[in-house]
């Protein structure tokens, strides 16, 4: 390892070489060790890398050549990003790298992402680009990982008095945050339970929340809007977690009616196929999310609605498409290993679901319950609680039903 703590800087050096090589020196002068990798594919790179372009493409299994050769520019950043995601892998795992610095435009910014993705939670990871800005999605830059994201104010072309401050800001970001702070999260594990929650569900997490901490439990709480469930199965995948509550379905709800908190199909399904302990809540599946309220598409104008802030607004399912839902759930739960108990409470799923609420509809909510038990497998534990989804009793009782669970004969212990 490194006398000094090492960190990755990735950059397409033919058109950011100086860039690159300025931050570098940067990074010495500030008591680390850089190792610059070349993600360039066309042109000549400005400086000397660390690792060059042929032997990260060489790293993602593809010879240089063949990346350039890829038919479009789109296909060669594919090709050469699995070389820079391998070969920071690789450095990590040798213990050479402790953090990762990209300076990219939007194709060079990915290229860093890729590799950040890879790497486990709590590893300092920045990317500083002109496109981190505006109106852009950040989504493709952050993915489901714990990636700061810099905007350069000037496009990363020559060195001046702005492009000067800014990368002396990002470079002294990095080299504080492996120096001081950053380090892979391990040994969660046995205690650690993974929960969801957004704000129309926070109340009764909270509560839930004191009540497994008094138990010895440790909560991770992930916001589920579109990337905290999938983040918080991602760690999943990684042996994180010792049990699941998945207490907001919102993302489902979403993926359904390709709301803006959409998931791919693996959602809720990740902890059934480790055959983790789960307890399940319908929290939130009464809405799906669009964006603010003078957008709403044409076809939602006539539906219950819930003003939740200036960019979000809630819309109301269906009768018919609740009936879906709960079809969905059912079989996403039906093909879990481990042991599943769904807890339904059946006076409100959300704060605005609540008698009086905006989106209060009784007959629609029914129709989720009825339609999740009557497509449940028969050993999966099923129970109807009258109570609101933020009661504070009916949070203890989740509580102490995974508690339960995790008291079985087959997870004791």
């Amino acid at each position: 390892m490194s006398p000094t703590p090492g960190i990755a800087l990735v950059g397409t050096l033919d058109t950011k070489g100086a860039e690159i090589a300025y931050v570098r020196d940067r990074l010495l002068a500030l008591r680390t060790t850089p190792v610059v990798i070349d993600s360039g594919i066309l042109g000549e790179p400005g400086c000397r890398p660390d690792v060059s372009r042929e032997e990260v493409a060489r790293a993602g299994g593809h010879d240089l050549d063949d990346v350039r050769r890829a038919g479009s520019r789109g296909a060669a950043v594919e090709l050469m990003l699995e070389g820079v995601r391998a070969t920071c892998l690789r450095l990590f795992a040798e213990g050479r790298i402790r953090g990762v610095l990209c300076l990219g435009g939007a194709e060079g910014a990915l290229l860093g992402a890729a590799a950040m993705h890879a790497l486990p939670v709590g590893v300092p990871k920045l990317i500083v680009s002109p496109s981190a800005s505006g109106r852009r999605s950040f989504g493709p830059f952050v993915g489901e990982a714990d990636v700061a994201v810099m905007h350069s104010v000037i496009d990363i072309l020559g060195l001046n008095e702005i492009a000067r401050a800014i990368f002396d800001n990002a470079a002294a970001a990095i080299a504080g945050m492996v120096r001081e702070a950053g380090h892979p999260v391990s040994e969660l594990r046995e205690r650690s339970v993974g929960i969801t929650m957004l704000g129309q569900t926070t109340p009764g997490v909270m509560r839930m929340r004191e009540a497994l901490l008094d138990a010895g439990q440790e909560p991770v709480i992930f916001h589920a809007n579109g990337v905290g469930g999938p983040a918080m199965e991602r760690l999943i995948d990684a042996d994180a977690f010792g049990g699941v509550i998945d207490y907001t379905l919102s993302e489902l709800a979403n993926s359904l009616l390709d709301g803006i908190h959409a998931t791919g199909p693996d959602r809720l399904r990740v902890a059934g196929r480790h055959g983790l302990p789960q307890v399940v809540v319908p929290g939130c599946v009464d809405f799906f999310n669009q964006g603010p309220r003078q957008e709403l598409p044409e076809r939602y104008r006539n539906r219950k609605t819930y003003f939740h802030n200036p960019v979000a607004t809630l819309v109301r399912l269906s009768v018919e498409e609740e009936t879906e839902l709960g079809r969905m759930v059912a079989e996403r739960l039906n093909e879990a290993r481990g042991p599943v108990r769904v807890v339904v409470p059946t006076g409100g799923f959300s704060l605005a679901d609540a008698p009086g609420g905006d989106l209060w509809d009784p007959e629609a909510d029914r129709a989720f319950a009825d339609s999740l038990r009557d497509a449940l497998r028969s050993d999966i534990a099923f129970e109807e609680v009258d109570a609101h989804v933020d009661d504070p009793d009916f949070a203890d009782l989740v509580a102490h039903r995974y508690l339960t669970l995790l008291e079985e004969p087959a997870h004791a212990g």
